[in-house]
């Protein structure tokens, strides 16, 4: 009897999975039938790009085009997120999808007629505003994954929740957003998501090729800020000061130490960057305070804790010992976890993507000490973050113009198989592929 349960279950099985690889063979031919549309999405939103938590327009792009897929739709999540829910037509898994929508304060150079123009106000200043990390084609190929699992909607073995997030890049000083606040909000939630997806475009990735890496992918990251502060005093008349200026000098020397002496090199990499520092206004007053401001990398929990209490015990000390005092914050104002691949999810999943992409195309990456709030998500639940290639082919990924700079450029050709490789791994998920 039990053979025959066993022969019964593995023909269900079977019959799954040819179902699914004929609706991955149906996806296939949709996606590269809306390049065009893809390309077209993603010029828009590039020419009209939108900062953290005033993702207005955006939103309301997206929501009209789920609404008109027949994908239900909440609107106003953690301030301006979209959040579409497609119940297929057979019970299933659910699972999640995500792009993030926000551009950054940089004012763009490229050549390409639909460059952005756009300015607005950050930190009281006024910025230009750029797509300058790619999330303009994060939401195209979303909106793309949409409307190809719409369209075979009573076939699915599931649930698809479509997570188009604000402010991935950090909300506004002092404001919450982002993929920590979506998660607050409950975004995993009603219904309750086993496993997400999401991919981000890469300058530097050859287009046609997907890059991923299992267990910590990208960094922890923290901002901080150290104040130092001593007695003021005549520049002519040194040794009436305790000069924080002189202290902040040592501090940060000293924090180098932290990655060459503290930090295990051969296992993980970490980073402990001041990036700004700011005291005194004439050359002959020592200054009563020296503030500064930082970042700091890890790829593991262990070794952000580490990291945190490095600093705080050396900047205090440090201070101390010439008589003056340090505060530390940190974080300041933004905090994200290590992007932290699942491994178990990871190889699981490798088959699916190199079915679409081709195994040549599909490559393991080292570890980077960037940051992606997407951590927030995969805190909860399973989830695989993956690269997809954005460089035009040919050219050398170490002259291509970095994320986060005027001249970012994306080679669009490529964003089908963005569609191609979040379809697959929705629909072998569902079909228990990924499980």
């Amino acid at each position: 009897m039990k053979k025959i349960y066993f022969l019964a279950f593995l023909l269900s099985a079977s019959s799954a999975f040819a179902q699914t690889d004929a609706l991955k063979t149906a996806a296939a031919k949709r996606a590269d039938a809306m390049q065009p549309k893809l390309v077209a999405w993603r010029r828009d939103f590039h020419q009209n790009p939108e900062l953290g938590n005033h993702e207005t327009r955006t939103a309301g792009i997206i929501a009209a085009h789920l609404k008109s897929l027949g994908i239900d739709v909440q609107t106003g999540v953690a301030k301006t997120g979209v959040v579409g829910i497609l119940k297929g037509g057979k019970p299933g898994p659910v699972v999640a999808l995500r792009a993030d929508m926000d551009g950054l304060p940089v004012t763009e150079r490229t050549p390409v007629p639909f460059a952005s123009k756009v300015k607005a106000t950050y930190n009281n200043a006024e910025v230009g505003v750029m797509h300058a990390c790619g999330h303009d084609t994060h939401v195209a190929i979303l909106m793309g994954v949409a409307e190809v699992l719409a369209s075979m909607k009573s076939d699915l073995r599931g649930t698809v929740k479509f997570i188009f997030q604000p402010a991935e890049e950090g909300p506004p000083f002092g404001e919450e957003g982002g993929a920590e606040l979506m998660v607050k909000q409950g975004v995993l939630q009603n219904p309750k998501v086993d496993a997400i997806f999401g991919l981000h475009i890469n300058a530097q990735t050859e287009v046609g090729k997907i890059t991923y890496r299992p267990g910590g992918t990208m960094a922890a990251v923290n901002d901080m800020q150290i104040i130092v502060k001593g007695k003021q005093a005549h520049g002519a008349y040194p040794w009436s000061s305790v000069d924080p200026i002189v202290v902040s000098a040592q501090i940060i020397n000293a924090l180098q130490t932290i990655v060459s002496r503290n930090l295990n090199v051969t296992e993980n990499a970490g980073v402990v960057t001041i990036g700004a520092i700011n005291g005194g206004n004439r050359s002959n007053i020592i200054p009563e305070q020296v503030t500064m401001m930082g970042t700091l990398r890890a790829l593991s929990a262990e070794d952000e804790k580490m990291l945190i209490e490095r600093v705080k015990t050396i900047a205090t000390k440090t201070a101390e010992a010439a008589g003056a005092t340090a505060e530390v914050k940190i974080p300041l104002s933004t905090r994200y976890p290590v992007t932290y691949n699942d491994p178990k999810l990871t190889e699981k999943m490798l088959p699916t993507l190199q079915a679409t992409a081709g195994a040549a195309n599909v490559l393991l990456r080292p570890a980077v000490t960037g940051a992606e709030d997407f951590s927030f998500f995969q805190e909860k639940v399973p989830g695989l973050f993956i690269f997809l290639g954005g460089m035009p082919k040919g050219q050398d990924p170490l002259k291509t113009a970095a994320h986060h700079t005027p001249d970012f450029f994306i080679d669009e050709s490529g964003f089908g198989l963005g569609v191609k490789a979040l379809c697959n791994l929705t629909l072998d998920y569902m079909a228990g592929k990924g499980k």
